[in-house]
């Protein structure tokens, strides 16, 4: 079984009703459910405000796969939490960084880069598939097309990915490297773009096929219990 945490701040569903109404139950007991259908996985969710942030070594221990969720308060993650996040990423735990998570401290500190994009409030998505036979792409189509969604747009500030395996075009004239995956120590990386929380994004069952499709993906095939000693620790 992959135990999966679903981590997210949990900020905008409770404190913008409009947003509340899209997710009722946050982004995160949406993402449950839509892995909690799936035989091989145990799913549960953290949020910001729980002790120690949802972050503990207990939970992370326990965790093969995080999937993390953020944007209003990226900064509000504490340094000792990021650090130990990236630890258990190096030492194979998977994390999956949707969205405005590319900004988060954890993404930008594996990446080492600033991580930074143009944007545009509101968009039309054409997600290509440009890597068909990817893990993550199985039984995805060649283009999803999403009615609305925020412009992310390059130059996206990243080190060279191991392998892009979606591209988003936008009407307003963006491309993006929608979909990225990452090794960091014994850790796989994957991030994905579209989930704006003003939209019902993952309401659609391909995004949901691209999110499980990550889960089983970014799994551990070895997970050590402490960060290997002969890699850098970004």
């Amino acid at each position: 079984m992959i135990r999966v945490t679903v981590w997210n701040e949990y900020e905008h569903e409770r404190k913008i009703p409009e947003i509340g109404k899209i997710y009722p139950e946050g982004i995160h007991g949406a993402i449950k459910k839509i892995l909690s259908s799936e035989d091989d996985m145990i799913v549960r969710y953290a949020t910001l405000d729980e002790p120690e942030q949802g972050l503990s070594e207990g939970i992370l221990s326990d965790t093969d796969v995080l999937i993390w969720w953020s944007h209003a308060r990226q900064d509000d993650v504490t340094d000792e939490n990021v650090q130990r996040v990236i630890d258990h990423v190096h030492s194979g735990m998977g994390l999956i960084a949707l969205h405005s998570a590319h900004f988060s401290k954890v993404f930008r500190r594996l990446m080492g880069t600033p991580c930074t994009l143009s944007w545009k409030h509101g968009d039309r998505e054409k997600l290509f598939c440009v890597n068909p036979a990817h893990p993550i792409a199985k039984d995805v189509p060649g283009c999803i097309e999403l009615e609305d969604e925020e412009l992310y747009g390059e130059p996206f500030a990243i080190p060279n990915p191991d392998e892009v395996v979606f591209m988003g075009w936008f009407a307003g004239g963006a491309v993006f490297r929608s979909g990225c995956t990452f090794t960091r120590g014994y850790g796989k990386i994957f991030y994905f773009q579209p989930g704006h929380e003003e939209n019902r994004v993952y309401d659609h069952p391909d995004i949901s096929r691209i999110l499980i499709n990550s889960v089983r993906w970014a799994a551990p095939v070895k997970r050590l219990a402490s960060p290997p000693d002969n890699i850098e620790l970004r």
